[in-house]
């Protein structure tokens, strides 16, 4: 399948598992119901909907339904996307606080925008031609096999200096000295490169079996299968950013005890979504020649500052308050990010 079919398929992935875990209320009502139970549970229809089960009162059936709930389910074309992404992008405190609050009926909820949304930016990335290479050719396996520039150049030296010891007089004190870099040189060449199936791998020593043994080895068999994992992995655990960042805010607001733990989820959730579609305007705009300063500007400000918004209003601060936890959590964020790689690389050893 290439890059666009991968992207699509993707994008109707995150669009069906969204629908999955988004609640059916405040929707656009059906027809008008028809009289007589409820086809699923079998209480009296009083409305569009059965006051016990919540199922609908009107039940397609017909190949346009099919395509209708597939097109409903994947783009989620109903009033909570509109009312949702404006915030979203512009006001991302006040969506944040408003869904904390209660307003939950006329927003998409922040696990669902955040399915769809991941999903879509991988989709986009595959359709783009963005994504890990996975081929590495003779660049980074012979870094660590066979054809190693630094192996290479210890053996040069070697070659040269046995070759002018040989044509030195044996009293020569200089084959003294050249005998002891050569000892030298080949106690490095031993140490740090191991000869194993025909050809050299770097010696990995972490003091973990399984790391050496399992991690390390894949990596250095295939490193091309584990980039692949890789990719993979980090948007189907794309989640993971979600329980990594929630306890680093818990740590920012330790002694404000009306903020809880499901109020940082729901902030952590909708920011990810936010900069997964900033990734994914940036990665169409990097397709257009001349756009990088476009891109640049869009990464390097809009990203930040909009994390810095959504932070002061969300939590309610003053500038200086919501100031010096901006500056932590951008500190904070490459190790987010390294924990992150870390799982996902580690899982692709299984």
């Amino acid at each position: 399948m290439n890059g666009v079919g991968e992207g699509i398929g993707a994008a109707i992935e995150g669009g069906l598992m969204s629908r999955a875990v988004e609640p059916a209320h405040g929707e656009a009502r059906g027809p008008a119901p028809h009289p007589g139970p409820c086809a699923n549970c079998g209480a009296g229809l009083t409305g569009h909907y059965c006051s016990e089960c919540g199922q609908s009162a009107h039940v397609h059936r017909s190949l346009a339904a099919i395509g209708h709930d597939i097109m409903h389910g994947v783009l989620h074309l109903d009033g909570k996307l509109f009312h949702t992404l404006p915030l979203l992008v512009f006001k991302p405190g006040q969506l944040t606080r408003r869904y904390v609050n209660g307003e939950r009926a006329k927003f998409v909820s922040p696990m669902a925008m955040f399915l769809f949304s991941v999903f879509a930016m991988f989709a986009v990335f595959q359709a783009v031609g963005l994504s890990a290479p996975t081929d590495f050719g003779q660049g980074f396996v012979d870094g660590v096999r066979g054809d190693n520039p630094f192996r290479n150049n210890i053996l040069e030296q070697i070659a040269t200096l046995e070759q002018e010891r040989d044509r030195l007089a044996k009293g020569d004190p200089r084959r003294a000295e050249i005998d002891d870099e050569l000892t030298g040189l080949n106690i490095v060449l031993s140490k740090n490169l191991d000869r194993a199936g025909g050809q050299h791998r770097l010696k990995v020593n972490t003091g973990s079996d399984w790391v050496d043994h399992k991690l390390v080895d894949k990596w250095q068999k295939n490193p091309g299968l584990m980039v692949y994992k890789l990719q993979s992995n980090s948007y189907k655990f794309s989640w993971l950013l979600i329980p990594l960042s929630v306890p680093l805010l818990w740590l920012l607001f330790a002694w404000r005890r009306r903020f809880k733990a499901y109020d940082h989820a729901v902030f952590v959730t909708y920011s990810l979504s936010f900069m997964s579609l900033l990734f994914i305007v940036a990665s169409i705009l990097g397709t257009i020649p001349q756009a990088e300063g476009a891109v640049a500007g869009l990464l390097l400000i809009g990203a930040p500052l909009h994390l810095y918004k959504q932070l002061r209003h969300a939590y309610g601060l003053s500038r200086l308050s919501a100031l010096w936890r901006f500056l932590v959590l951008l500190l904070a964020i490459p190790a987010v990010l390294t924990a992150f790689l870390l799982i996902v690389g580690a899982l692709g050893a299984f």
